[in-house]
């Protein structure tokens, strides 16, 4: 047990101010402590909010034994008191506790920061990263993580693609990851990311008709992940089932003859010509019913809008090759 037990540090300090490492290397500190013992008690506390009263209990040995975990978030708004209880307590800790203090690493409670590392703490660095060469190491090491490879222009492209903020670059690599084979070049992310950026509720319906599931599925969640409202996406979901629909039920006339007819461009008449191929007209009941219930769905506020969304394109390319889901 020493073995593994020596891998859990008694004080793990994580010191910077982006967000995700931070929150990242607690929820590693408490999986490892997990996996030693499944039972282990895991308590957070606002450092800035604690009590002498509280902090005695929170380190004082539990009556029913057991790992426990504690985790100290906002460390520099830690009071006096605070820091003299837990810097006496660092000197010699229980070796049935961890700690960990999380700090933001800048100026204010700079003296408990220095006082943990004195004491022999384990540091995490959280720090935001400054430079593009930081970045591009986080990009090619969250693929590493996955189980992938990753090149140094694949991450450069990556970076360009989608900016510098860290959750979406992590966003980001897992999706790559989940929908190649791993192995990440700067093609792969020219492929994946070219012209993805115009990407409208028009695009995933009009794959979605066509029957071109893949297709209507990335388009989706690139433009959920590029910001792209859910309403309009469904409106263009319903409005592509329909328009297919109508034309598909005026048969097969002259584009510019049946725009006054239907009371539409002669261009979107003649695209949803084309799209009608290959439906029948059960299959375009099918696929309107679904078009409504995600039209309810995201504008009645369900929990999850991307879900409804993802749902209806499954749907409606179901619908076209003729069977129910």
């Amino acid at each position: 047990m020493g073995g593994v037990t020596a891998s859990l540090p008694p004080i793990l300090l994580v010191l910077g101010d982006e967000e995700l490492l931070a929150t990242r290397a607690v929820s590693e500190a408490v999986a490892r402590a997990r996996s030693v013992d499944p039972d282990v008690d895991v308590r957070e506390y606002q450092a800035g909010s604690l009590t002498a009263g509280e902090i005695a209990e929170m380190l004082s040995p539990s009556l029913f034994g057991g790992r426990r975990v504690l985790v100290l978030r906002s460390g520099q708004d830690a009071r006096k008191d605070l820091v003299t209880a837990l810097l006496a307590y660092v000197k010699n800790p229980d070796p049935e506790v961890q700690l960990v203090v999380l700090h933001l690493g800048g100026a204010k409670g700079k003296a408990f920061a220095d006082g943990l590392k004195a004491a022999g703490a384990t540091v995490v660095p959280a720090a935001k990263l400054k430079g593009h060469r930081d970045r591009v190491a986080f990009v090619r090491d969250e693929i590493r993580r996955a189980g992938g490879k990753c090149t140094e222009d694949a991450a450069e492209a990556l970076i360009a693609a989608v900016g510098n903020d860290l959750r979406e670059l992590a966003a980001a690599c897992s999706q790559l990851m989940a929908d190649t084979d791993g192995r990440i070049g700067a093609d792969t992310v020219a492929r994946y990311y070219r012209g993805r950026v115009e990407v409208t509720g028009f695009t995933v319906a009009d794959a979605a008709m066509v029957g071109d599931l893949p297709g209507a599925l990335e388009a989706l969640r690139w433009a959920l992940h590029v910001g792209v409202d859910p309403v309009p996406i469904a409106d263009a979901i319903a409005d592509g089932v329909r328009t297919v629909a109508r034309v598909a039920a005026a048969g097969r006339g002259d584009p510019y003859q049946l725009a006054s007819t239907l009371g539409m461009p002669a261009w979107k008449i003649r695209g949803a010509q084309q799209r009608a191929r290959g439906w029948t007209p059960e299959g375009l009941v099918q696929a309107m019913q679904a078009a409504a219930e995600c039209n309810a769905a995201v504008k009645g506020g369900a929990d999850d809008r991307a879900y409804a969304l993802e749902r209806a394109v499954f749907s409606v390319a179901a619908a076209r090759q003729g069977g129910a889901r």
